[in-house]
């Protein structure tokens, strides 16, 4: 596991910083973010946010039909998503967001500082066969799998980050980020 880096170009200096109460859980499509999110959220006790519910009728449309989605098209979400995440950073906040490149975290950052992010990474394999078994509950389609992959950026060197195997049992993906979360940044150089 990554450590923990919360440094803000505008905390005071010798101030101590709390745990963080705002994340992102990131990752591909089927890589459980709802689940993993909305399950954090209730164990920190929370609000979750579902970013799936912040894209406009025209990118369900798109992603329906198989059509990836352009930066264009993820602008106005991400913005909408920022604004969410920044309202309800100071009571707690866990958002399930795709956030595949850098420049999509980036731009979540900028709303909230200090914010981190849990990286479900999961196989092309299991991400297939966990988005087929949702059937026709959700939007996203098996044939947009493949262009999730090919868009991710891992975040691989960013701080702030909690790196998880998402095929890991659920209960250890729980137990895993909810210490991360609870972790004194100070207290782990």
């Amino acid at each position: 596991m990554q450590k923990i880096a919360l440094s803000s170009p505008d905390a005071t200096p010798g101030a101590a910083i709390r745990p963080p109460h705002a994340v992102v859980v990131m990752g591909v499509s089927g890589c459980g973010k709802s689940t993993v999110g909305d399950m954090l959220a209730r164990r920190q006790h929370w609000a979750f946010v579902e970013g799936d519910a912040f894209h406009s009728a025209e990118n369900h449309a798109k992603m329906r039909a198989g059509v990836p989605l352009t930066d264009e098209d993820r602008a106005s979400w991400l913005a909408a998503l920022g604004q969410e995440l920044a309202r309800r950073a100071a009571d707690g906040v866990v958002l399930s967001c795709s956030a595949l490149k850098r420049a999509y975290r980036q731009q979540l950052r900028a709303h909230v500082p200090g914010l981190v992010f849990i990286w479900l990474e999961v196989g092309r394999d299991a991400a297939h066969q966990r988005v087929a078994g949702r059937g026709d509950r959700h939007f996203f389609p098996t044939t947009l799998i493949d262009s999730q992959f090919a868009t991710l950026e891992p975040p691989h060197d960013e701080a702030g980050l909690l790196h998880l195997d998402s095929e890991r049992p659920l209960e250890e993906l729980l137990a895993h980020a909810a210490a991360w979360l609870q972790r004194n940044p100070h207290a782990h150089p």
